[in-house]
């Protein structure tokens, strides 16, 4: 039986639970995930045969600079072969053009065979070499590649983590990820495709060392042959550039559906809520638009292609027409004939290599620099060019929010508008207010993870735009209201390697977050793989998981603990243990709370209330339960539904 997921149309619903196929398509249409950066298309159309031959050393050098870094001794390797292979090539037509003299000459056949056998002897040789070369070259290039691979990976997440949290929010930035991405996967293949530049370059230059010696005129004729083959495959690769950047943004949202439509925590809702089918039809439609526009790019390519070799054929005819009349006129010999006809055929060759090589590379470099344009300053959202590098002496004490305004970009409105508030350790603050009010917000600008778009937030007076991010963090621990399973053991899940490791040192946070009920259960304790996808895992519920994200954060000595909505998949029984070790924990803390469980802030010392980004209460739990205003309304409205009041 086949899955409705697996059908080619979605499964059809009852009668309006499903929008119909012309309103699914309307919206479909209104979701354009056009890329944006104006200037990455215009560069792209700017690609002409004239900027290629002058990015081409620059690019040929920039492969070798990378394969330098990562790997030397293969650098040093595959220039080596590639500038053996250039000279064997040289003596092997060289060789031909005297094997052909001395088989032509006047003599005895057997005289003349001994002649050329040492020219035969060089041609077998000089072959041999370059095969040996050869397979010299893929076994260097294949030990480059997937070391390449990974260190253009790992410089995408350390230039991803270096941005600010805010530019995922950003107009743009998601797009310069994508083609950066897309520009550090192809990183490996612009050395790959460097070295065939330079082995076709290397034949070239023997070829054209041969033809200039027997005769002078052959080679410009050869180059002059060669152009329009070369102006085709350079339009070819800028058609195909335009089109991988006009769908970027559909192929990031692409991404997007496949990692939900097969993550396991959406499974449930992926079936139960028909959001499989839903997603599926959605995923057909936008991958049928991007096959539309890279078919269209290849057909173009494959037509200018056409054309090209259409018009080198007829300039190749006058190449060997000039060589025929060459020998007709007596300007050439017989045996500079042979060997020039070897020549010729050789470098044909390789000025096609070097274009059409030439012309990947430089579609690949548009790429990598797009990689590299990224690492330089991540879109623009770099850490390093908004903060400073400033250092806290010690341990803050006090955390402070000065007349601070944010707003998300591209919100219409602000999320906080001239908020202040102040935390110091030692003292419980709590956030409270309705969805949507800025709570979050507030804490994750007082933590140091975003910044204000007006005012200040300060950390006993240093400004958090000027602290280092990594050493400010180092005093933060945060339980977000979305936190990650990441499949590691529980050991590293609480710790990230960092603090004290040992196990006394844990079990302490466990028993304080009530993880240590946990412990019984798994297989190998603390040192449990937190995953049922490899062998030897577990997998935790998710109030397991809450409690694990509370050990974390019990664990990490941080002056600052942010704690949003930290019961929220909690039981009851476990809820109350959190809630009433807090004083505990704020000994040598600030602790801050955002949570809509009203009961559970009776244990702060204030209690903040937000409303459409404004603070429009303060006080502690027995003033706001007895003054009206909204954390009162909001209380007795949890009252009732709990049937605490009549």
């Amino acid at each position: 039986m086949t899955s409705a997921v697996t059908q080619d149309q979605p499964p059809q619903s009852r009668k309006g639970t499903v929008p119909d196929d012309d309103s699914q398509q309307a919206s479909v249409r209104e979701e354009e995930y056009l890329y944006r950066d104006e200037s990455r298309l215009q560069a792209g159309s700017q690609l002409t045969s004239r900027t290629m031959a002058r990015r081409l050393p620059s690019l040929v050098r920039r492969s070798v600079q990378m394969a330098w870094r990562v790997d030397r001794g293969a650098t040093i390797g595959l220039l080596v072969c590639q500038i053996g292979t250039g000279v064997l090539a040289a003596l092997g037509l060289l060789a031909v053009t005297g094997t052909i003299t001395a088989l032509i000459s006047a003599g005895d056949i057997t005289e003349r065979l001994w002649d050329a056998a040492p020219q035969l002897a060089v041609i077998a040789a000089a072959t041999g070499l370059r095969a040996l070369l050869g397979i010299t070259v893929v076994w260097l290039t294949g030990r480059l590649r997937p070391v390449l691979g990974r260190a253009a990976e790992l410089t995408m997440i350390e230039a991803s983590l270096g941005a600010e949290l805010a530019a995922n929010n950003r107009p743009g930035y998601n797009d310069a990820y994508d083609i950066a991405d897309r520009g550090a996967q192809v990183t490996p293949d612009l050395v790959e495709e460097a070295q065939d530049v330079l082995a076709a370059t290397a034949t070239l230059a023997a070829g054209a060392t041969v033809l200039t010696v027997l005769h002078p005129v052959l080679l410009p004729l050869l180059f002059l042959a060669c152009l329009p083959q070369a102006a085709a495959y350079v339009r070819s690769a800028r058609v195909i550039y335009l089109a991988g950047l006009e769908t970027s943004g559909r192929r990031w949202m692409l991404g997007k559906l496949r990692w939900h439509m097969a993550y396991q925590e959406s499974g449930e809702e992926m079936r139960a809520c028909l959001a499989g089918p839903f997603l599926i039809g959605r995923y057909r439609r936008l991958a049928a638009s991007v096959n539309a526009a890279e078919r269209e790019a290849a057909n173009t390519g494959a037509w200018m292609g056409l054309a090209g070799a259409v018009a080198g054929g007829i300039a190749s005819t006058a190449v060997w027409a000039a060589l025929l009349w060459l020998l007709a006129s007596g300007r050439m010999g017989l045996a500079a004939g042979g060997g020039a006809v070897f020549a010729l055929q050789t470098a044909t060759g390789s000025v096609r290599g070097i274009i059409s090589g030439g012309a990947r590379m430089v579609r690949t470099g548009w790429y990598v620099q797009d990689w590299q344009r990224f690492l330089d300053n991540a879109h623009g959202q770099a850490m390093a060019d908004s903060r400073g590098t400033a250092a806290l002496p010690a341990a803050p004490e006090c955390f402070e929010v000065r007349g601070v305004t944010y707003r998300y970009d591209g919100a219409p409105d602000n999320s906080l508008t001239d908020v202040s508030l102040r935390v110091k350790r030692g003292e419980i603050v709590a956030l409270v207010g309705e969805n949507g009010s800025g709570k979050t917000t507030l804490s994750r600008l007082l933590c140091g993870l975003l910044l204000p778009t007006e005012g200040e937030v300060a950390w006993d007076h240093a400004s958090t735009t000027d602290l280092d991010p990594w050493r400010l963090w180092e005093h933060v621990a945060l339980v977000p209201q979305k936190f990650t399973y990441l499949p590691l053991t529980m050991r590293d899940n609480i710790t990230f390697g960092q603090g004290d490791t040992s196990d006394a040192a844990l079990l302490a946070a466990c028993e304080a977050s009530g993880a240590a009920e946990m412990l019984p259960g798994l297989r190998s304790g603390l040192n449990t793989l937190l995953t049922s996808e490899w062998f030897g895992g577990q997998q935790l519920s998710g109030g397991q998981w809450q409690r694990l994200v509370l050990t974390r954060a019990f664990h990490r000595q941080a002056a600052l603990l942010v704690m949003d909505e930290p019961t929220a998949a909690l039981d009851a029984r476990a809820e109350h243990r959190i809630f009433a070790g807090l004083r505990e924990l704020a000994k040598d803390r600030a602790i801050l709370l955002i949570t809509h469980r009203l009961t559970n802030v009776a244990t702060a010392d204030r209690i903040v209330v937000l409303n459409e980004g404004r603070i429009v209460q303060e006080g502690t739990y027995a003033q706001l339960t007895q003054q009206p205003g909204l954390f009162r309304t909001l209380w007795e409205l949890q009252r009732r539904m709990s049937g605490d009041t009549p």
